[in-house]
């Protein structure tokens, strides 16, 4: 499987490269919070999720194409099996001329099956990617986090910005009768000197006006970026949701798989057995018409000992095929949400689609 390690390794690199950009973007959102907290203009624009979408995309696209791959890998399992439980073509014809030489060649093979290591390698192989996205999980649920507490923080800011916006506004509005009052009595007004008071209060008034519309435009200005900045920061929280529930996908049916992966190294061990002990049973039958009374009646112990275990062994298989049929249900569950988030990839995997 060295294409495969190689596609693990170029996974990883990827992964690894999606964790750098994530922890960029997120860097970047809380430096504009301490800007914000400085009373420095930001430019939030910067924060751009494009990126590091498609680079997500193509990241998860390849480790769709891992687990499929593994699922290839664990399906050619069944002729392994076959194979194993019947004889060679090359065993039969020996067989016809000496069954023992016939037997002895397939116990050979059995002794020397390498299928539990390929599966061994193979769930090894699925852990390996296991941890990979678990990694990636864990990265993605830490920066939501830290995104979160920043964006609590500045919702609260803007609550008390959007207050003082409100209070100044109401305060210019209740200026404004005042002005035009003071304007008609200083338009009627024939004394001088009340004319000259009543011109001194319209001043007056009028620098409060503008300062007060001057403080508006400020805060206005103050809750309309960290309007952008929480709106930003509620985009790549959304995004971190986004992927993190698709890794949960990926991680589902891998875990799904591997559990079924055990199922058949669990099958495929006790196929070993009951072959060994059929190989037993056998010779004991042989040896058991071959020798005399005393000999057979041990050779009958022995045999109804071998008998007792093959009961138990059968008895037990109703347990198995039960934890076999969850398994598959599991597998069947995790496969459709698998397929389902990745349909494109599954299209071109099975039409062989690529490069199209």
């Amino acid at each position: 499987m060295a294409d495969f390690d190689a596609q693990i390794e170029a996974s990883q690199k990827q992964v690894a490269e999606a964790q750098a950009k994530i922890s960029q973007i997120t860097g970047q959102i809380e430096a504009a919070k301490s800007k914000l907290d400085q009373g420095l203009s930001i430019d939030v624009e910067n924060a751009t999720l494009d990126d590091v979408h498609k680079h997500t995309e193509v990241m998860n696209a390849n480790i769709a194409e891992l687990i499929m791959g593994l699922d290839d890998v664990t399906a050619g399992f069944s002729k392994d099996f076959d194979e194993m439980r019947s004889k060679t073509g090359m065993e039969s014809l020996i067989g016809f001329f000496s069954s023992a030489k016939s037997e002895s060649m397939r116990q050979e093979r059995l002794r020397t099956a390498s299928i539990d290591d390929k599966l061994q390698d193979l769930i090894a192989k699925s852990d390996v990617i296991v941890k990979l996205l678990q990694g990636q999980l864990d990265l993605l649920n830490g920066q939501k986090a830290r995104v979160e507490l920043n964006l609590g923080d500045t919702l609260a800011q803007r609550e008390g910005a959007v207050s003082v916006l409100e209070t100044v506004r109401t305060e210019i509005a209740a200026m404004d009768p005042k002005i035009i009052a003071l304007e008609n009595q200083i338009s009627v007004e024939q004394d001088a000197t009340a004319r000259t008071k009543l011109e001194t209060d319209l001043a007056t008034l009028n620098a409060r006006y503008n300062a007060l519309v001057q403080d508006e435009q400020v805060h206005l200005a103050k809750s309309q970026t960290l309007e952008r900045y929480i709106e930003k920061g509620k985009t790549w929280v959304d995004s971190l949701t986004n992927q993190a529930a698709t890794q949960l996908v990926l991680i589902n049916k891998l875990q799904t798989d591997t559990k079924q992966r055990v199922v058949l190294y669990d099958a495929l061990t006790s196929s070993l057995k009951t072959a060994q002990q059929q190989d037993v049973a056998h010779r004991i039958n042989e040896i058991g018409v071959k020798t005399d009374q005393e000999a057979q009646a041990a050779m009958a112990a022995i045999g109804a000992a071998t008998n007792d275990k093959m009961a138990d062994m059968l008895e037990a298989h109703e347990g198995h095929m039960v934890f076999a049929r969850q398994i598959l249900e599991q597998k069947a569950k995790a496969d459709e949400r698998f397929a389902r988030r990745f349909a494109k990839i599954v299209e071109k995997h099975d039409k062989n689609a690529y490069g199209g």
